[in-house]
């Protein structure tokens, strides 16, 4: 009788504890370093661009969508512009992938 309740308590703690780590999954944060080789910003008030990066590990391109404010201005300035290392952080949402740290390796 002892070892049956214990497999119970021991069969529950087990049922609990999946049930608490498999709770919404988070996307996983790629990182990478890259060569711009093409920025298409949607207009001059555009709200997003399409960047497409030169991965320097793998040599595959890596397109990416932008969308926060600074990074935006510094494409419509130019102060990030073809040719220019990146180190990057994204995010794969609905099928595209999607910027949430673009900097310049060099600094900006």
């Amino acid at each position: 009788m002892k070892n049956a309740l214990a497999l119970v308590a021991v069969l529950a703690l087990l049922a609990a504890s999946l049930i608490g780590f498999s709770g919404t999954a988070q996307a996983d944060e790629i990182k990478m370093v890259g060569v711009i080789t093409k920025i298409e910003i949607a207009g001059k008030d555009a709200k997003s661009a399409t960047v497409t990066l030169k991965d320097n590990k793998t040599e595959n391109l890596v397109v990416l969508t932008v969308n926060d404010d600074l990074t935006l201005d510094k494409f419509k300035d130019h102060r990030i512009q073809e040719g220019d290392e990146i180190r990057c952080k994204y995010e794969v949402i609905d099928g595209k992938n999607v910027s949430k740290y673009f900097r310049k390796t060099a600094g900006c």
